[in-house]
């Protein structure tokens, strides 16, 4: 957080100008999100840019324009609380004349990440791009008509925190850092306290600009170029107190450089960066109705679902599935998909903070559940599909922000304790603070995606030096903590089940995301060639522990005691780690175990909040009926997307979009068991289709197409020349791909 200044900078300089008064008529795509209307609701209809750390929603108003700002690091909390993700500030513009308006439209080009508004007001045709450039570090607006001298209005800031206003000479300015104060149980101030600063720099093309009454008025202007910079003085390290150098001079510097440039280079610029990381996989799902093409988005959502559905309100969860009338749109969940790595690309960029509860997007001092990081399946689920869907830089957020808050979360570990190692609240902050209930099994569910993130890239120095040292520290937590039964059985202390009781020695959750830690320490330990005392006594541990259990009614246990009610609809299927995103018990390894978790998941039964049945996709995908997790997956879209598309829990949670995504890599590709498992969960609605980019384990990249519900062929390319092993149609395969090579697989 930077010094709250919100500087406006007013400068000249000369415009491209292009304008389509058409764009109502263009061919609709897979890739696009469009509306007839500006938005109304921030959570339902706004639709979200973001370049890694900094984003906004934009409501696309004729009139008013209201775009909403963020910056991940805006955070009130500190070594003790998890404090809160901030709300920074508004930028909103008044036109003047423009009451009367057609022809309107608003889209979200997920293949550019580029977000435009056109429509037509006295005869002249408007039009506005709108972009969050990463690698000029700044949101970028754009307003342009058909005739000039047809801008006139007013441009202003508000500061979320209350900072001051001024307007001086061609500035407008604000100052400050939120002390904080949260409705939930907290601190009304917390020690470690962030400056924040935010600038906007104006550009306009004919007319002029003058600064008054704390605002920017502009008249007859041909066009105008706004750009918005904002960041704070968060340091991703402790050592140095959490924090570095006011961010007032990037900020500046930021602006200054981009003001330089011809809008095409920095839009061009923005485009080659994002489909860099969007254009390395590629999904087609099938053909959908031409009639559809010409529907907004809203409707589109309506006419797959049947009806308009009022999902956030009223909806009861607990019945189990909705009604899934309506009409086949294989095009929509493809771009839902696509929609997931679109927002995860513009949340989680190297040298950002990883993606919150709501991603990077919030309006809210007093967001819901602190808009924090939530250790018990939220932001585990934010980052299953990451390697996957071929965005592994996304994924170095997470890891960082983890190696970062551990030293503050083995303090307080020992503390409660006295015991080596580190262990998890479920809620977190940005300092490593923590709130909410202590659930030392979320920290091993943490490490699975810290394992996982390995076990796609091979990255042998990300494990030496991040993953490793974790690792083994989380293996001497349990190697403390864990109890002796009398029959030599190995089990966690007394814990729930996340979210639920009994609070119970030896539960699964923390028995199987222990026997993956341990797993994973021991492969890690071997590649890396460390350790090996330590390593043997984990080998040792993990053959004592107390492994899963099938209860009287068939169901995989939930506790060590057969006690599990089969009426028991929980939204958690904390129990059936081991299906997913594990890896200890799988259809083809084990088979019996496999049925019990497939009976405890039907009694779950197919309800759920928006993440929780997301995750069933994954579940019904790993237990190899494709058909099962396309009906979840379809039902996710008839009662948890907002008409913008986000998710919802509700309110508004951004783990469902990537828990979706998650499910439909699941389906196509598994490789969990050092296997690469070709369409394992291919439903039959998916007939006819193709994927590019697809990654599995061992540093693969896949590519495959299918045909009447059979694979035609694939194509598998080797980053790392390691083994290959395939399965398709009950066979094995052994391929043998060298380094940096790809081969072709077509099936007997």
């Amino acid at each position: 957080m930077h010094s709250s200044i919100f500087s406006l900078s007013i400068c000249l300089a000369s415009l491209g100008f292009t304008l389509s008064s058409q764009a109502a008529e263009t061919p609709e795509t897979s890739q696009v999100l469009w509306y007839d209307s500006p938005a109304k609701e921030w959570q339902e209809d706004c639709l979200p840019i973001g370049n890694g750390h900094l984003g906004c929603m934009i409501y696309g108003g004729v009139q008013n324009e209201h775009i909403q700002f963020n910056e991940d690091s805006l955070w009130i909390g500190d070594e003790q609380d998890t404090g809160a993700y901030q709300a920074f500030g508004d930028l909103k513009i008044q036109f003047a004349g423009q009451n009367e308006h057609g022809a309107y439209r608003r889209e979200l080009d997920i293949d550019q990440a580029l977000h435009t508004i056109s429509y037509q007001s006295g005869g002249v045709s408007y039009q506005r791009e709108y972009f969050a450039s990463q690698p000029a570090d700044v949101l970028v607006f754009r307003m342009t008509a058909d005739k000039k001298g047809s801008y006139s209005g007013t441009i202003s800031l508000s500061d979320m925190h209350k900072g001051t206003i001024k307007a001086e000479g061609n500035k407008l300015s604000c100052s400050g850092s939120p002390s904080g104060t949260i409705k939930m149980k907290g601190k009304a101030n917390y020690p470690i306290r962030l400056d924040y600063e935010a600038q906007v720099l104006v550009l306009n093309e004919g007319g002029s600009l003058q600064a008054a009454d704390g605002k920017i008025s502009f008249k007859g202007c041909d066009s105008l170029l706004i750009f918005l910079s904002a960041d704070t003085n968060y340091l991703n390290q402790r050592d140095k107190g959490w924090k570095q150098a006011h961010p007032h001079q990037k900020i500046n510097d930021n602006l200054a450089k981009a003001s330089t440039r011809a809008f095409d280079a920095l839009r061009q610029e923005h485009i080659a960066d994002y489909q860099s990381l969007f254009h390395r996989l590629s999904l087609n799902l099938g053909q959908s109705p031409e009639s559809v093409h010409k529907m907004t988005t809203a409707k589109r959502l309506d006419a797959y679902r049947g009806a308009k559905v009022e999902a956030a309100k009223g909806t009861n969860y607990g019945k189990g599935a909705l009604g899934l009338k309506g009409n086949a749109d294989p095009e929509l969940e493809e771009l839902i998909f696509q929609y997931a790595r679109y927002l995860m690309i513009s949340c989680s960029r190297p040298g950002s903070l990883p993606a919150n509860l709501q991603g990077l997007w919030n309006q809210d001092n007093n967001p819901p559940w602190r808009s924090d990081y939530h250790s018990d399946v939220n932001i585990q689920m934010n980052y299953w599909f990451v390697d996957a869907a071929n965005l592994s830089e996304c994924f170095t957020p997470l890891s960082e922000w983890l190696w970062s808050v551990v030293p503050v979360k083995r303090e307080a570990t020992q503390k409660k304790f006295g015991v080596r190692g580190w262990a998890h609240r479920s809620e977190n902050g940005i300092f490593g603070g923590a709130s909410y209930l202590w659930v030392p099994g979320d920290a091993a569910w943490v490490m699975q995606n810290i394992w996982d993130h390995y076990a796609f890239t091979g990255d042998k120095e990300y494990l030496e030096t991040r993953a490793y040292p974790l690792l083994k520290n989380l293996c001497e937590y349990w190697e403390d903590s864990l109890i002796e039964w009398p029959d030599g059985k190995l089990v966690s202390p007394k814990s729930v089940s996340p979210e639920h009781g009994p609070e119970a020695e030896g539960n699964s959750y923390e028995q199987q995301l222990v026997y993956d830690l341990f797993t994973n320490y021991i492969e890690a330990s071997n590649v890396l060639g460390k350790d090996e005392a330590f390593r043997k006594k984990i080998e040792s541990m993990r053959s004592r522990l107390l492994g899963p259990q099938i209860g009287k009614w068939g169901q995989l246990q939930e506790w060590a005691k057969d006690i599990d009610d089969p009426n028991n609809k929980h939204r958690h299927l904390s129990h059936l780690l081991a299906v997913h995103p594990c890896r200890q018990i799988s259809p083809v390894t084990t088979p019996k175990l496999a049925e019990a978790a497939r009976v405890s998941l039907n009694a779950r039964g197919d309800g759920g909040t928006g993440w929780s049945k997301a995750w069933k996709i994954s579940m019904w995908a790993r237990l190899h009926d494709g058909n099962r997790a396309y009906k979840l997956l379809k039902e996710q879209i008839h009662g948890n997307f907002y008409r913008n598309l986000l998710s919802f829990h509700p309110p508004f949670q951004i783990d469902a979009n990537f828990g979706y995504a998650a499910g439909v890599c699941e389906m196509l590709v598994q490789s969990q068991t050092g296997t690469i498992e070709l369409l394992p969960a291919l439903p039959d609605r998916w007939q006819t289709g193709s994927v590019t980019g697809l990654k599995a384990r061992g540093g693969f990249v896949v590519d495959l197409s299918w045909e009447n519900g059979k694979l035609l062929s694939a194509k598998i390319h080797s980053q790392k020349g390691a083994p290959c092993k395939v399965h398709y149609a009950g066979k094995h395969h052994e391929l043998k791909i060298a380094k940096g090579e790809t081969q072709d697989f077509v099936p007997e």
